[in-house]
C-alpha cells in the first residue's frame, strides 16, 4: 500500500469495502478466483489496481487482503516487485 498514491489507496479502501462486504467468495465481473499462484486465491479488479485476497469462512467470515498491486499490460507491480500471473 505504501507504493500507491493517496488517491489510489482511497479507491482501494472504498471498493474493497463495497465489493467484499457480502459474498466475497462469489465470482462477479470484478471478482475472480485465480489459478494456483504464490499470491492469493482471489482477485478484485478496480481499474488498473488489483486486490489479492483470501476468504476464511470458519468460525466467522473474514476477508484477508494479502497484496495490492498495479497492473500494467500482462504484469502486476506489487511494491517494487513485478509479478507475472
Amino acid at each position: 500500500m505504501r507504493s500507491l498514491t493517496a488517491r489510489q489507496r482511497s479507491i482501494v479502501f472504498a471498493a474493497a469495502e463495497r465489493q467484499l462486504r457480502s459474498e466475497p467468495a462469489v465470482e462477479t465481473r470484478n471478482r475472480k478466483p485465480l489459478r494456483p499462484n504464490p499470491i492469493a486465491p482471489w482477485e478484485l479488479r478496480i481499474g488498473d489496481l488489483r486486490v489479492y485476497y483470501e476468504v476464511h469462512e470458519v468460525p466467522d467470515r473474514i476477508v484477508q487482503v494479502l497484496a495490492v498491486g498495479l497492473k500494467i499490460r500482462d504484469r502486476v507491480r506489487i511494491g517494487r516487485e513485478v509479478m507475472k500471473l
